[in-house]
């Protein structure tokens, strides 16, 4: 059990963290939204569409949010959207529903960048950050539905900053921009991912979804030191806690977890790493 552990170590001084997992992911981030520019500029047609719901090849895919505000607000679900919906449904379901927010996610990567300037400005205390009620994002997931229900519209797609900056880099549209620069500026100088862990009804959503994933954060204690490297990179902070500080199972179980990788990035002991849960130790 300690062979890992030994092999990271010597790749990794104390104190310093390597990012090879946060390269591929931002690499991947990128990669699938310029796809979206490329289908609209450049009639390269292998990714169409918005985040909201789109082609790939020609095959649909649907956010599952937007599908069940559409179904409330129109009391109809085209065929098209039930395909998308399960598709998409069906790969986070394997792959863990957040990881949408840290792999696919536009405004994640805006929100990463700007926690860059708030750890600047935090360590110069320049500025202190406000903790809300987490619950707080299951009144805003149950708000918006009901508001397609009642409206009769999908209010909630008219500013989800995803949607903004997909439709700012597909269809160049400025419209809502000034969302997203209020939301930089709330989430540097007041609260930190106030948008992912508070707010957010599709993050809400893939982490429903996320809790029975079987691709997991797994957590070798016998190798770990307890150093909690993983906790102050960690974008969701308490999904470690109950497994790393409490010793409570060996995988991350919570629904928040992005897959995001920092805390194997971090890792000093090699002791969390992705795996398929209930295969891993068949495979």
């Amino acid at each position: 059990m300690r062979g890992p552990g030994k092999r990271t170590q010597t790749l990794r001084k104390e104190g310093v963290h390597i990012h090879s997992i946060r390269n591929i992911r931002w690499a991947v981030l990128i990669g699938i939204n310029l796809l979206f520019f490329l289908s609209y500029y450049a009639d390269i047609q292998v990714l169409e569409g918005t985040l909201s719901g789109s082609r790939l090849l020609g095959f649909h895919l649907a956010d599952p949010y937007a599908t069940m505000q559409i179904a409330l607000a129109t009391q109809h679900v085209p065929v098209n959207l039930v395909i998308g919906t399960l598709t998409i449904g069906g790969f986070y379901l394997l792959f863990g529903g957040r990881t949408f927010c840290s792999w696919v996610c536009p405004y994640h990567l805006l929100a990463e960048l700007a926690d860059k300037l708030r750890d600047r400005l935090s360590a110069a205390k320049k500025v202190k950050n406000r903790n809300f009620d987490y619950k707080l994002k299951y009144v805003i997931w149950l708000l918006f539905l009901v508001l397609a229900l009642g409206s009769g519209y999908t209010i909630y797609e008219t500013f989800s900053p995803p949607g903004l900056l997909t439709r700012f880099f597909v269809y160049g549209s400025w419209a809502g921009m000034f969302i997203i620069l209020a939301l930089l500026i709330i989430e540097v100088m007041y609260s930190k991912r106030f948008w992912c862990r508070y707010i957010c009804p599709v993050g809400t959503t893939y982490n429903f979804i996320g809790r029975i994933s079987p691709f997991k954060i797994k957590w070798d204690q016998q190798s770990c030191s307890n150093c909690k490297e993983c906790q102050k990179v960690c974008m969701v902070p308490f999904v470690l806690a109950d497994t790393v500080n409490r010793g409570q199972g060996e995988y991350v179980l919570s629904g928040e977890c992005t897959r995001c990788g920092e805390c194997v990035d971090a890792c000093h002991d090699g002791a969390l790493n992705f795996k398929m849960r209930y295969l891993d130790k068949i495979i």
